[in-house]
C-alpha cells in the first residue's frame, strides 16, 4: 500500500486517518456522503449465500469458527471518542439487523454481544426476517437479571463480562464469577467466563470450574497500572496493547481443554492498516489456538466488505 492514501477506495486505514486529521474532508474526497455506506454506494447485485465456514462444537450447537463481535455496533472503538461516535451513528437498529442477515449470507452463523436495547431490537428484527443466527451473550448481574437476557435474546451461551471478571479477581471476589457460572447453568444455557488475563483463565481451569467455554482476549488491556509499572517500568496511556500479549494468552489457550473464543485478534483495529496485515492476524490466531476454538472479530463494513473478507480469511486459515 502506498503511503499516500488521499486517493483510491476508502479503507480501514483511510478511516483511521480521517479520524485523526479531519474526517469530513477525507470522506468527501471519497465521494461518499456521511450517512452513506459502501454497499449502498456501489449497489452490487444480490449474491447467493456463501458456503459455510469451518465449525466447532459448543455443547449441542455447531458454530462457525469466525463469530462476529459486537464492539463496533455498541460504539466501543477502543481508539477515540470520535471513532466510537462514528460507529454508533452508522449502526442504527435497521443497519444492525441487516448486518446480522449479511453475516449469514457470508456463511457466519454466530454473533456475540452484550444485552443492550439496540442489539435486542436488531436481533428481534433480523429473526422476524428469517435469521437463524446463534447469539452468545456477555453479561454481568449489574446490568439486569439473567431471566430478562434469556427472554429477550434467547442466547445459546452466557459468559461473565471480561472487564468485570478481571476486577472481581483482583478484588478477591472470584467466587462471585463462579456463582454466575452456576446461575447460568440453572437457566439451561451454556455458561462461561470472559477474561483479558491469561492467569485468570489458567486459574479457573486449574480449579476445575464447570464452564462450557472461555472468551480469551489476545491483549491484557485490563492490566492494572501498578502491574505495568512493576513489570515494565512504565504505564501505557489508556489501554495497554503489548505485542507479546497474544503469545501469553495463546499459550494458556493451548493448555485449557475447554473451547476458547479468542477476541481482539486485530488489536482493536491496530492491525488493520492493510488487508495483508488483517489476513496475517487471522493466520496467526488460527495457528495458535486449538482446533476446537474460534475467534470473535468486530466488523465495520462501511468502507469495505469486511464481512466477506474476514469470512474468506477464516475459510482459508481456519480449516484443518
Amino acid at each position: 500500500m502506498s503511503s499516500d492514501d488521499s486517493t483510491g477506495p476508502v479503507t480501514r486505514r483511510r478511516f483511521l486517518l480521517a479520524q485523526v486529521g479531519g474526517g469530513a474532508a477525507a470522506l468527501a474526497a471519497s465521494g461518499l456522503a456521511f450517512g452513506q455506506d459502501l454497499a449502498t454506494a456501489q449497489a452490487p447485485p444480490a449474491a447467493a449465500a456463501a458456503p459455510a465456514l469451518p465449525t466447532i462444537q459448543l455443547g449441542p450447537h455447531r458454530i462457525t469458527r469466525l463469530i462476529s463481535g459486537g464492539n463496533p455496533i455498541g460504539g466501543f472503538s477502543h481508539a477515540s471518542p470520535n471513532a466510537s461516535r462514528h460507529m454508533l451513528e452508522y449502526f442504527t437498529v435497521e443497519r444492525t439487523a441487516q448486518y446480522l442477515l449479511d453475516l449469514e449470507k457470508a456463511g457466519i452463523n454466530a454473533w456475540q454481544f452484550d444485552h443492550m436495547e439496540k442489539p435486542v431490537q436488531a436481533l428481534r428484527l433480523a429473526r422476524e426476517r428469517g435469521s437463524k443466527l446463534h447469539f452468545i451473550c456477555i453479561h454481568n448481574l449489574s446490568r439486569g437479571p439473567l431471566e430478562k437476557v434469556v427472554q429477550e435474546m434467547d442466547p445459546i451461551a452466557i459468559l461473565h463480562h471480561g472487564g468485570v471478571t478481571d476486577r472481581l479477581f483482583r478484588d478477591g471476589k472470584a467466587g462471585e464469577v463462579h456463582d454466575f457460572v452456576k446461575r447460568v447453568h440453572d437457566m439451561g444455557r451454556l455458561s462461561g467466563v470472559s477474561s483479558h488475563s491469561p492467569q485468570n483463565i489458567q486459574r479457573m481451569a486449574d480449579e476445575g470450574w464447570e464452564v462450557d467455554l472461555f472468551m480469551t482476549c489476545f491483549y491484557y488491556v485490563t492490566r492494572p497500572s501498578d502491574e505495568q509499572q512493576k513489570g515494565l517500568g512504565k504505564v501505557a496511556v489508556y489501554e495497554p496493547f503489548y505485542e507479546s500479549d497474544p503469545l501469553d494468552m495463546t499459550a494458556v489457550i493451548q493448555k485449557v481443554p475447554k473451547p476458547c473464543l479468542a477476541f481482539k485478534i486485530l488489536a482493536a483495529g491496530r492491525l488493520c492498516w492493510s488487508q495483508k496485515q488483517v489476513e496475517n492476524a487471522f493466520q496467526f490466531a488460527f495457528s495458535r489456538i486449538k482446533r476446537t476454538d474460534g475467534v470473535i472479530v468486530g466488523m465495520f463494513p462501511r468502507y469495505e466488505d469486511e464481512i466477506r473478507l474476514n469470512a474468506e480469511y477464516a475459510r482459508r486459515h481456519g480449516a484443518v
